[in-house]
């Protein structure tokens, strides 16, 4: 028995100094040469904090492109999504509202025109970017909101279009706070 004990606990502690010591500091090495120092992409405007590039939030106001719905609620600690499957009641529910939620606001929309992605909330409640459709069908509502004529607040989405990683990876999408942010500049 002793042949077996002590092996293992010596593999136990070279693999707690190895991954619990080595492996932090190696992660924490290479966050120090990143942008931001690992502390993650602050969006600043006039000095002051908007938000954060990586992480969605709430906007709500008809003069805004909307965000994605969040199932953690937008918090970053408890990032989740709501484990409900698309048959659960509830779930059903929450997202029968949230397209009637928008079809009020967005009257010019038809149900069949709403992309899924404005009215389910991703796996981990906290998707900062929604798909060039989810922003150009919320263009006619925003552009009487500001006064604004349609063609300029589409101009504005194009130019926002972030392409797939390597023209390969993923699709397109538009990061949300820095269509707003942009949207905050037009006159």
């Amino acid at each position: 028995m002793k042949q077996h004990i002590l092996p293992a606990i010596k593999l136990t502690a070279i693999c707690i100094v190895v991954f619990c010591g080595l492996y932090s500091l190696v992660i924490l090495g290479i966050a120090q040469i990143a942008p931001n120092k690992g502390e993650g992409e602050t969006v600043m405007v006039n000095g002051k904090i908007k938000g954060y590039a990586l992480e969605g939030q709430s906007f709500t106001q008809d003069k805004y492109f909307y965000s994605r719905p969040s199932a953690a609620g937008y918090n970053a600690a408890g990032s989740s999504g709501s484990n409900k499957g698309p048959s659960n009641p509830d779930y059903l529910k929450d997202v029968r509202s949230r397209i009637d939620t928008f079809l009020v606001h967005n009257p010019t929309v038809a149900k069949s025109e709403i992309p899924s992605d404005l009215v389910t909330a991703s796996g981990s409640g906290l998707d900062p970017d929604i798909s060039v459709k989810g922003a150009l069908v919320q263009v006619d509502r925003i552009a009487k909101e500001r006064k604004v004529a349609p063609e300029k607040i589409k101009a504005l989405v194009e130019k926002s279009i972030e392409k797939p990683l390597a023209g390969l990876f993923g699709t397109e999408k538009i990061n949300v706070l820095a269509l707003n942010i942009e949207l905050d500049k037009l006159k």
